[in-house]
């Protein structure tokens, strides 16, 4: 069986399998293999995915509660530079829905991805290699990245890593499958902030809520976002830093960091325009969960240092 027609059975047992009374899109038996992995997103359409959730015991809220809210601020120059938990360059299809548990979580899918590898989003060390067996998560891994930032990877085919053990940013974890309760092999990705679950990030932009698109992976390429990133310290006249959700003075203020604080930039994008300590710029940095303006930040160069922000 072909990659292409693989997948399209597949579909038809889903759909089936859910009784939902959905349809094939109008074009997709036209599309080849190379074009359907080339864009995963059209291959799938409107279909919506299914899986279970966390297992008793696990489950998470989804929205911050002005405790947690507060607590995020003091930690938001600490974020991990998330990445797509795939090797550079792939392309997947990542689906958010609002009967997803929890809400706040990315499904990934391509066509033929039994067995891709996944990588971790960013370095830590492995907190939890579970089997839950036919039920919720499956095979499942969760990594912590320090300071309240964890990664959850669920309904592997295979894990490849122990407890305890340290991982680097694109090492592989595991492989996809369709392990637990899944409708069929795609991989169940969660961020979390002090056991919450957060709205991913991957690369500097915050994934589509809700809906599907397509993302390409930057996970450790030459130049592409994927490493450790730049180091820059904050400067201001002694007051806190607003980080915002995007590069603008009018986004919404997600956190602050302090007067002297190092932070690190992992990619960096033009917006409003700011004075500051160095000057009018446009140009915002990237760190972690939000934007800052490049205006109060010394890295010791001038200009952009960091990769452009997707």
């Amino acid at each position: 069986m072909t990659r292409l027609s693989s997948v399209l059975a597949h579909r038809i047992l889903v759909s089936l399998a859910l009784t939902s009374g959905l349809a094939l899109s109008g074009c997709i038996e036209d599309m080849t293999a190379e074009e359907a992995e080339a864009d995963p997103a059209a291959f799938f359409g409107d279909e919506q995915w299914w899986d279970e959730g966390p297992p008793a015991g696990e489950e998470s809220a989804d929205e911050l509660d002005a405790f947690d809210d507060l607590r995020a601020e003091t930690e938001i120059s600490a974020a991990p530079a998330f990445q797509l938990p795939f090797p550079c360059g792939q392309v997947w299809a990542g689906q958010t829905r609002t009967n997803h548990s929890p809400v706040n979580s990315v499904d990934f899918n391509r066509t033929d991805d039994v067995n891709d590898p996944v990588v971790a989003a960013a370095a830590g060390k492995v907190s939890r290699v579970a089997n839950e067996g036919n039920t919720s998560y499956g095979r499942w891994i969760e990594i912590d990245h320090g300071s309240g930032y964890r990664t959850r990877y669920a309904h592997l085919n295979s894990q490849v890593v122990s407890v305890g053990q340290s991982v680097s940013q694109g090492q592989k974890i595991g492989t996809v499958g369709s392990t637990g309760g899944s409708s069929g092999p795609h991989l169940h990705y969660e961020q979390r902030l002090n056991g919450t679950a957060q709205k991913p990030v991957f690369n500097g932009s915050t994934a589509l809520f809700f809906g599907t698109k397509n993302y390409t992976s930057k996970n450790k390429c030459s130049g592409g976002g994927g490493g450790s990133g730049v180091t820059g310290t904050v400067s201001t006249s002694g007051l806190p830093l607003t980080v915002r959700s995007s590069p603008s003075t009018g986004a919404t203020a997600v956190g602050s960091v302090a007067n002297g604080s190092k932070v690190t930039i992992t990619c960096q994008k033009n917006g409003s325009s700011v004075t500051g300590t160095f000057g009018t710029t446009t140009l915002w940095d990237f760190i972690g969960t939000g934007y800052v303006s490049d205006a109060y930040i010394n890295t010791g160069s001038d200009g952009q240092v960091a990769p452009t922000c997707n």
